[in-house]
């Protein structure tokens, strides 16, 4: 059997690791697939692994805009792979609108389908845009022949939306690189930092509106002033709005700028050295369909403070402390529980550490390509 992969708009983030993990950690001949075709452009062609079953693919127009790689996926993409007698097409960008059949795809954005994440962002461009991918997505998902979904919480959400029904999808959560793992680290009080060597909170997102970096900002404040010897790092790139906003907070409760440091962003092979650097992780979103950052953090040993919103309570289970990240208060009261207890840190650092090992590429590309082999079958019954 043959296989064909369209990452024709997989272009950088969490799609391009997704892509080169998944192809890295599995052999698709153990799963009957003897040839897999990617279609893609050739700066994440170039980040994938050369493997002897992989044909990796680049056409002229996958380096143009957007709006010529939608014209080459409805009308040219599906008699490609007719033509090269693939049994099943994976589109994991989320949106498909070939005729070629069995074909599966991935929810990967959960912002189109929360309608109050949404409206952070009032009447701009990101809301038209958001609204555009809610439609083409809703009509790649019903349309598909298998749907995959990263977490239990975003598989009810879309569903619930889009009247999807729940025998053609399948829970696939993504994995960790290994490079990011490091043993819990033993902790002190928090007598033993001072303004010299504070205690460092480390929150890694982009700036975005639903990611409230300036609640955490305000909260961090907060414990400052109390007296707490913390400083927080804030690594990311931004949405224009969103920077302007944090920006303005920042203005008014740290213009000295000796509290919060915003680094902007850093290379994500680079990023496990900042967790390294830190004492606590922060994650304060309150939209995610899988929030790998979080993953990031418990596989780093760190004892983590998190929002208690959307499916990060099914990730970190019962091995952080939770808080509303609407609330700076709320978000200061979870941070300081953590920063008042050594034990309390030792316990739950040593629990995600211990649960992010279930989040392996290993274990994801066994279910995709196991998923793929199902589909097929049920297109031969």
């Amino acid at each position: 059997m043959k296989l064909g992969i369209d990452a024709s708009n997989i272009r950088d983030g969490g799609g391009v690791t997704h892509l080169v993990e998944l192809l890295k950690s599995i052999n698709p001949i153990e799963f009957g697939f003897e040839t897999v075709y990617l279609w893609s452009n050739n700066k994440t062609l170039s980040k994938v692994e050369d493997k002897e079953w992989l044909i990796k693919c680049n056409l002229p127009v996958f380096e143009k805009s957007l709006i010529y790689r939608i014209y080459w996926q409805r009308f040219k993409l599906s008699d490609l792979v007719r033509s090269k007698n693939c049994i099943l097409l994976f589109a994991p960008g989320g949106a498909y609108a070939g005729n070629f059949h069995p074909v599966v795809t991935m929810s990967r954005n959960l912002l189109p389908f929360e309608w109050k994440e949404l409206l952070r962002y009032g009447f701009s461009l990101k809301t038209l845009k958001m609204i555009f991918l809610r439609f083409t997505q809703s009509h790649s998902f019903r349309v598909a022949d298998g749907l995959i979904f990263l977490t239990r919480y975003a598989e009810q959400v879309v569903t619930k939306s889009t009247n999807i029904a729940y025998r053609k999808t399948k829970i696939i959560p993504h994995g960790i690189g290994e490079r990011f793992f490091e043993s819990p680290r033993e902790q002190f009080a928090i007598e033993e930092y001072s303004t010299i060597q504070p205690f460092r909170l480390l929150y890694v997102s982009v700036i975005e509106m639903y990611k409230h970096q300036w609640n955490v900002a305000e909260a961090v404040m907060l414990l400052r002033k109390s007296g707490i010897p913390i400083v927080l790092d804030l690594i990311g790139p931004s949405y224009p709005p969103a920077l302007k906003k944090l920006k303005r907070k920042l203005s008014v409760i740290d213009s000295a700028k000796e509290v919060i440091n915003y680094l902007g962003p850093i290379s994500h092979s680079e990023l496990h050295t900042k967790y390294k650097q830190s004492n606590l992780c922060v994650f304060a979103s309150s939209c995610e369909n899988m929030p790998n950052i979080l993953l990031e953090g418990m596989a780093s040993g760190l004892p983590i403070a998190c929002s208690e919103l959307g499916p990060m309570p099914e990730v970190l289970g019962n091995a952080g402390v939770y808080f509303n990240p609407l609330d700076p208060n709320d978000t200061a009261r979870a941070i300081k529980k953590l920063i008042d207890s050594p034990q309390l840190r030792t316990e739950l650092s040593e629990l995600s550490f211990d649960r992010v090992k279930k989040f392996s590429w290993n274990r994801c590309g066994q279910e995709t390509f196991g998923f793929f082999s199902e589909i097929v079958s049920k297109q031969n019954d």
